[in-house]
Order: C-alpha cells, then sequence, then structure tokens
C-alpha cells in the first residue's frame, strides 16, 4: 500500500497483502482501486462514514478487481471516492478531497477523484474507478488522462456499492495509450461490435456548442489537426431535446439512487456533505410518473443513437464543457457546472454506449478532454482508435 501520498488519494486503510499472479499481461503494473470495489482485507467505504462502520472485513475480492490482480497487476491502496458516489466535484466533506497533480488549484472532479489523483500523480499506473453520470470521464478529462465508461453490463458490478443500478459501469484511467489498452485486452473480452480500422466519423455541432467558447474553440482546432491523418467528419446534430434528456437521467439516477441508499439514509440520518444532501432529497421526490417519462425518453433516444451510429459510427464530442472549476469555488457555481456538463455526460449514461476520453489539450495551462462515443459493444475497438485518434493530434502538433 502507498503510504507517500502527496495527493492524498489513498483511503488510510491498515495496510494488507493482496495477492496477484506474478507474470501476465499486466505485470509491473501498479493497481489503485476505487473505495466502492471490495477487495479480501479491506472495508469498503464509499465515501461514506455510516457505510464504512457497517462495511467489516470483506471476505472476498470484487470480480472486475480480482481479474486485474490475476493479470499481474499489483494492488497499491483504496482510493477515496465522493460520498456514496454521488457527485461529479471530488470533495468529501467527511474524508477530504484528493488534490489534483494536474492541476493543483482545480478540483479533481469525481466520483473517481482518488484513482484519477493516484494515476495523474504517478502513485499508481492504472487505476478502477466507477461511472454513473461521468464518474470516471469527468476526472480523466480534468487530469489529462484517458478514461472509459465501458458499455453498460459488460463488466461486472458483483461485490461493488451501487448508485444507481442502469446507469453504473466500472472504468478505469491510464496516463498512456498503450497501458490504457492493456487493460482493455483483460477486462473487455471480444467486443459484440468491432469498429472498422477507419471508422464513420461524426462530429456532435450540438455538442460543441455546450462547451465555453474557449474550450470549444480549442477541441474543435484538436480536430482539424486529426483530419490529415483520420479524414474529416460528417457535422451532425444529435440531440433534439437537451432539457429532456437532462432530466430524464435525472429522474432514473435519481429514483435509482433512492432505491439503493434511501432505506439507509432514511435509518440512520447521516449527516451527508454539500451538495450530496441536496441531490438524495431530490432523489426522494422522484415520481413514479417522472421516472416512467425518464425511460420513454431514454428508449427513445438510445434507438436514435443507435441509429445515428450503425455499425461504424464513431461520434466526437467534448468530454466536459471545460476545464476543471477551481477549489475555491462556491458549492452553488460547483452545482451550476455540474448540472451543465451532465447535459454532455448524460449520453452514454443513457444510452449505455461506451465512451473513451482521451487527453488532447491544455487550457490555462489545465488539461482538457476529448471524448469518442461508439456503438454498444464496440469498447475494444473504440479504445484502439481512440488511441490512433490521440496520435493523429499530436502528430499534427509536431
Amino acid at each position: 500500500m502507498t503510504y507517500d501520498d502527496p495527493f492524498r488519494c489513498f483511503v488510510p486503510y491498515p495496510d494488507v497483502a493482496v495477492k496477484h499472479a506474478p507474470a501476465g499481461p499486466l505485470a509491473g503494473l501498479t493497481l489503485a482501486v476505487k473505495d466502492l470495489f471490495d477487495v479480501k482485507g479491506y472495508p469498503t467505504g464509499a465515501g461514506s462514514p455510516i457505510v464504512l462502520a457497517q462495511s467489516g472485513i470483506k471476505p472476498k475480492t470484487a470480480p472486475v478487481v480480482k481479474a486485474l490482480l490475476e493479470a499481474g497487476a499489483r494492488f497499491v491502496g483504496k482510493t477515496h471516492t465522493d460520498e456514496l458516489a454521488f457527485s461529479l466535484n471530488g470533495k468529501n466533506a467527511h474524508f477530504g478531497s484528493p488534490i489534483n497533480p494536474a492541476a493543483p488549484a482545480r478540483i479533481t472532479g469525481g466520483s473517481s477523484c482518488g484513482s484519477m489523483a493516484a494515476v495523474a500523480g504517478r502513485l499508481a499506473d492504472i487505476a478502477l474507478g466507477s461511472d454513473t453520470g461521468g464518474s470516471v470521464r469527468a476526472p480523466a478529462s480534468y487530469g489529462g488522462l484517458f478514461g472509459i465508461r465501458p458499455t453498460h453490463g459488460r463488466l461486472s458490478l458483483k461485490r461493488a456499492w451501487p448508485l444507481a443500478e442502469s446507469l453504473d459501469t466500472p472504468g478505469w484511467f491510464a496516463r498512456d495509450g498503450e497501458t490504457f489498452a492493456r487493460v482493455g485486452q483483460v477486462l473487455l473480452g471480444k467486443d459484440r461490435l468491432e469498429l472498422p480500422e477507419q471508422p464513420r466519423l461524426l462530429l456532435a455541432d450540438d455538442l460543441f456548442a455546450q462547451a465555453v467558447p474557449e474550450a470549444e474553440t480549442i477541441l474543435r482546432n484538436v480536430v482539424q489537426r486529426a483530419m490529415p491523418g483520420l479524414g474529416q467528419p460528417e457535422v451532425v446534430k444529435v440531440v433534439r431535446d437537451s432539457e429532456a434528456l437532462y432530466w430524464a437521467f435525472r429522474w432514473i439516477q435519481g429514483r435509482e439512487a433512492w432505491a439503493a441508499d434511501g432505506a439507509m439514509i432514511e435509518r440512520f440520518a447521516p449527516p451527508l456533505g454539500p451538495g450530496v444532501a441536496e441531490r438524495f432529497a431530490f432523489s426522494k421526490a422522484v415520481t413514479d410518473e417522472d421516472y416512467a417519462r425518464g425511460e420513454a425518453t431514454r428508449k427513445t433516444f438510445r434507438a436514435r443513437l443507435a441509429r445515428l451510429l450503425g455499425q461504424d459510427g464513431v461520434l466526437i464530442l467534448p468530454t466536459m464543457p471545460d476545464i476543471a472549476p477551481l477549489v475555491s469555488a462556491p458549492e452553488s457555481e460547483l452545482e451550476d457546472f455540474r448540472n451543465r456538463a451532465l447535459r454532455l455526460l448524460c449520453l452514454s449514461g443513457l444510452s449505455g454506449f461506451p465512451q473513451v476520453t482521451i487527453p488532447v489539450a491544455q487550457r490555462d495551462g489545465a488539461p482538457l478532454g476529448l471524448s469518442l462515443l461508439g456503438p454498444k459493444g464496440s469498447d475494444k475497438s473504440l479504445i484502439a482508435f481512440a488511441l490512433a485518434y490521440e496520435r493523429a493530434t499530436r502528430l499534427r502538433i509536431a
């Protein structure tokens, strides 16, 4: 376990040896694990004092963690998460907040905040996180890392603390594309749908317009840099009603989050941190009618996006509206930014389709990611293309 922790990314649990294979495709790589996933010999706290108090020492390791250990990765610690994984900010009122190694004055993003900080700070080579509403993609963009939200249901969430069952998925971080892809080779198996080496590229014009003007300009320039090597994308409009998708996501996530954590919150009345308390209050109030409307909107959008992508399409979009907000920003400003970000992040969540964010740019000295979203089940080939795309953006710089 890593005790030298200048970025405050690890939960300070007593050190327990965790077995890993001496050889394998991930041999020589160190692994950090978000404290939502069970690791034998450790508790699972989910960023919550109540969950931690009830946890006990886990007798078994979550299958997704076990797969990485059996591939040779060496466990170095469990990482901090936002409280009950219900935030995008990386600020935990009970256990503190990791520092963003790539931009220390700015938030890490969440809820996989400690996992991002461990990889960006070179305290781990790879880190496991989870993504419900952007909890891998947002921190990866903020920390200048590769990150993925896989096809929903492709990876096991057994022995992981839930937030919203129909939206939750594991994901991971890496600093470089080769390492990122090695993890995918271990976890993903064979694609159900394999993209061609040169997919049909679609630029989500309406989604780029949702970024702040400075970030939009930078990211459109990145797309221009990649064109000589990978071709000009078709410009498309993806979303007919951004507000409808936003509320569909909020209602579905809220209803399922209350199903996961509501009974515990009602029984123990734990002091929930800023933002988290308000989100659970919202979640409790989601009605059957709200949830049904959200499900209907999700079904329609998923079908529309599937038609747009077909079996060979890859959508290019901003990962986040901008670089990470400042740590000093008031809670109201962070909440406003979160709501803006959800309009980009909810597309992969509602569709269940895979999305990879790649580190391509900076603004004001802070990282800014670009995303590639592919058809359901295309995760492995999407990763391969994402690496080619990231290389194409760098070649033009050189």
